[in-house]
């Protein structure tokens, strides 16, 4: 895309890039800001360099970053998905300081191959998944149908996994009426109601220390692989994991079609999904500089690039021309049926649902991962002691008692909720 650029755009106006690589997304986080702040050994700071929020905002609070809303007309902001370009205004007061290049969003990945079975014995439908509340319904149901399979009792298997617990309590919660990290002026109000908490928590907890949900790998994908799951909800981005096969033992493995689905949202709710994605950010610098950032910018998300762009990465694009399925039935990019199907999804999420992501603040990084990890985390502990009473003789029932009480979930929000309060503005 860099030299493309160079042979055409850049070559007419007498703009050249250059592009380079920072290895992963921490090690070019750290070393923007070791250059920033002008450490010794630093790089020169980049014109543009690709970052998210939080580390954008950090660099914003130095002072080093362009707000490119002066540099776009009115016209021009009104061709991007108003989502995209509003993840940059820090403030509020209408400021553009990421520039969206592609973007990404969650829908549910099923392994199509065995829910057919589960299907059809129990009349279990694709639109059970359509809501929170049905999911967790069907995945009970999974369970009691696996575990009749066999003669041991409260062997049953999971259904249903999740890679991105921030993701589903932020955005859950927006549905039900609650934003959690209210920012206003870079400062964080905390909303952390606690029935709405309950519910989240009813719907992810709950099955999950029942033996509904699973995290076994690195990612659902691997669990997907390994038959420890059928469904999860995770990134349109990360397509091209799904597995074709599933391998529940060195001797033992079959075939499996990937369907997609919407990712659920909490019933007689309005569907709020996320929007995520590194964007670009352009740094303060010499005038001709930055027009010349925002021209390649400008060039790299025109509708045509960056569709070639998003599909060959698996990211969508941000115009609201480029976000039309016709536009990726068009493309003359390959894409294997799959990634097809997953951007399609994508797309037909971005145009009928709300958009949505923090605002990034001081501490926003490490108060996300209070979300990502507090419930998550407490929930395969939890898990794992049922099981290991299950195996010494306790039923069910007897297992999971003590983690299903009222008192252990007010135990858990006191905790969250303290952790949280600290990163309040």
């Amino acid at each position: 895309m860099v030299q493309n650029f160079n042979d055409t755009v850049g070559k007419a106006q007498g703009i050249t890039v250059e592009s380079a690589s920072q290895g992963s997304v921490n090690d070019l986080e750290t070393n923007v800001l070791n250059a920033a702040e002008g450490k010794v050994g630093a790089e020169e700071l980049p014109n543009i360099f690709s970052g998210y929020a939080d580390t954008a905002y950090a660099l914003d609070q130095q002072g080093m970053v362009v707000d490119l809303n002066d540099y776009l007309t009115e016209s021009e902001k009104s061709e991007y998905i108003e989502g995209y370009l509003t993840e940059g205004d820090f403030d509020g007061d209408g400021s553009i300081k990421i520039f969206p290049t592609a973007k990404a969003t969650e829908v549910l990945y099923l392994n199509d191959t065995d829910w057919q079975a589960f299907s059809q014995a129990t009349g279990t439908t694709y639109d059970d998944l359509a809501t929170v509340e049905g999911l967790t319904a069907a995945a009970e149901k999974y369970y009691n149908w696996t575990d009749a399979q066999t003669e041991a009792p409260d062997d049953g298997r999971a259904l249903f996994g999740r890679d991105a617990m921030a993701n589903y309590l932020l955005i859950g919660a927006k549905e039900l009426g609650c934003t959690i990290f209210d920012v206003q002026n870079g400062k964080m109000t905390l909303d952390f109601d606690k029935n709405v908490i309950r519910k989240l928590w009813d719907n992810y907890y709950v099955p999950f220390i029942k033996g509904y949900f699973e995290a076994n790998g690195h990612f659902r994908s691997d669990d997907i692989k390994t038959g420890t799951i059928l469904s999860y909800v995770g990134s349109s981005s990360s397509a091209t994991f799904f597995p074709d096969s599933v391998m529940t033992s060195d001797d033992d493995s079959h075939s499996i079609e990937l369907k997609v689905l919407p990712n659920p949202h909490f019933a007689g709710c309005e569907p709020v999904s996320v929007q995520q994605g590194a964007g670009m950010v352009v740094t303060k610098g010499d005038e001709a500089e930055i027009k010349a950032s925002v021209i390649f910018l400008k060039y790299f998300t025109a509708p045509e690039n960056n569709i070639q762009f998003s599909i060959s990465s698996g990211y969508l694009p941000v115009t609201r021309e480029a976000n039309k399925e016709e536009m990726l039935a068009d493309s003359e990019v390959a894409m294997t049926p799959e990634v097809k199907s997953v951007l399609q999804m994508a797309v037909k999420t971005v145009n009928e649902n709300k958009l949505y992501t923090t605002r990034a603040f001081e501490g926003s990084k490490n108060a996300r991962k209070v979300l990502e990890y507090a419930m998550s985390d407490l929930a395969v502990a939890d898990r794992d002691t049922v099981e290991q009473r299950i195996a010494a003789g306790q039923s069910a029932e007897q297992a999971e008692a003590e983690f299903l009480t009222d008192a252990y979930f007010d135990s858990w929000y006191r905790d969250t909720l303290a952790q949280l309060q600290a990163h309040e503005g």
